[in-house]
C-alpha cells in the first residue's frame, strides 16, 4: 500500500478545502462538485492512514496530521506544475478587470491564489469602474471582469452580494444647517449615482466635498474627517463608522457582484475558477 503514488488530483483537493475551510467552495474552485470533492479526500485520507481535518457542522479544520501534510503538499503541486509548465512554450495569459469598489485588500490574495492554480498562467489585472470594464470587455480587450451591477447587463455569473453604509471617521461631526458633505469616486461610478438618487429621494441636501479617482483615495478622505462615503465595511478605513442610521440617511442596498467572462474551459478557467472560490469566500469572511 505504501509503495502506491499519491493520486495529484486528492491531493489538489486537499489543499483547495484547507485554503477555503470549506468543502463546497472547494468543489466551486475545482470545477466539480461537493460529493467528488469528499471521495478524493477520503481517497488520500486511506492512502495516508491518516486523518486530515477534523469536521463539524460548523466548521472544517485541518487535524495535527493535515497541517503537518499541508506545506508538503503545496510543494508536491508546484513541483508537478512546474515539470509540466516547463514542457510548454507558450504562457497563456489572462486579462481580468475588477471593479475598484470590488477589489478590497483581500486582491494580493486572490492573484496569489490564481497563481497558486497554473504557476504558468500571466495575469493581466485591471482595476477600474464597472461601466469603463465593462466597455473593455464589449470591446474585447478583456478576458473577465468582476463588477458591481449598474446600468448595465445582468446576465453574468452571480459572486456575491454585499451590504453598503454611509462610512465618516469617529471624530466626524455634521455642521448644523450645512448640506451633507460627501465623498466619492469620479464618474462613471455605479455607487455613485445611486447614492445621490437615494439622497434625492429621501430630501437629504448634500454636496460633493471630495472626488477620488478610486476607493482608496475616498477611503483616504474618509479618515481625513472630511465626510461621508458610501462604500462596503470590507473597503472602509480602520476605525470609520457607519453614521447612516445616526443620521437618518436612506438605507443603501446589497449590492450584488457580476463576473462576466468569455473563458470557457482550459487552464484560464480553472484559475478563474480558483479565483471565484477565493473571492466568495474573502467576502464571506
Amino acid at each position: 500500500m505504501m509503495d502506491q503514488p499519491l493520486d495529484l488530483d486528492s491531493v489538489r483537493a486537499f489543499v483547495r478545502i484547507a485554503e477555503l475551510e470549506s468543502f463546497t467552495r472547494a468543489a466551486e474552485a475545482i470545477g466539480t462538485t461537493q460529493g467528488a470533492v469528499s471521495l478524493k479526500l477520503k481517497r488520500l485520507e486511506e492512502r495516508l492512514g491518516r486523518r486530515l481535518f477534523e469536521r463539524t457542522p460548523r466548521y472544517v479544520q485541518l487535524s495535527a496530521s493535515g497541517a503537518a501534510f499541508l506545506d508538503l503538499a503545496r510543494e508536491l503541486l508546484e513541483v508537478h506544475d512546474r515539470a509540466l509548465g516547463s514542457l510548454t512554450r507558450e504562457r497563456q495569459r489572462v486579462a481580468i478587470g475588477i471593479s475598484d469598489h470590488v477589489a478590497g485588500p483581500e486582491l494580493p490574495a486572490l492573484i496569489a491564489r490564481m497563481n497558486a492554480q497554473d504557476p504558468q498562467l500571466v495575469i493581466e489585472i485591471r482595476i477600474g469602474s464597472s461601466g469603463d470594464l465593462l466597455q473593455s470587455f464589449d470591446r474585447r480587450e478583456l478576458d473577465t471582469v468582476i463588477v458591481r451591477l449598474h446600468a448595465g447587463p445582468s446576465d453574468g455569473e452571480l459572486l456575491t452580494e454585499e451590504q453598503f453604509g454611509w462610512f465618516a471617521a469617529p471624530s466626524w461631526k455634521q455642521r448644523a444647517d450645512e448640506p451633507l458633505p460627501i465623498a466619492t469616486m469620479a464618474e462613471p461610478c455605479g455607487v455613485r449615482a445611486l447614492a445621490g438618487q437615494l439622497l434625492d429621494a429621501a430630501g437629504v441636501r448634500w454636496t460633493e466635498i471630495f472626488v477620488g479617482g478610486g476607493v482608496t483615495a475616498v477611503a483616504a478622505a474618509v479618515t481625513a474627517g472630511l465626510g461621508v462615503a458610501a462604500l462596503s465595511p470590507r473597503m472602509v478605513p480602520f476605525g470609520a463608522v457607519d453614521v447612516g442610521p445616526k443620521l437618518g440617511l436612506p438605507a443603501l442596498p446589497r449590492l450584488p457582484v457580476l463576473l462576466h467572462t468569455r473563458i470557457k474551459d482550459g487552464r484560464p478557467r480553472d484559475a478563474l475558477a480558483a479565483l471565484s472560490a477565493a473571492f466568495r469566500s474573502a467576502v464571506r469572511g
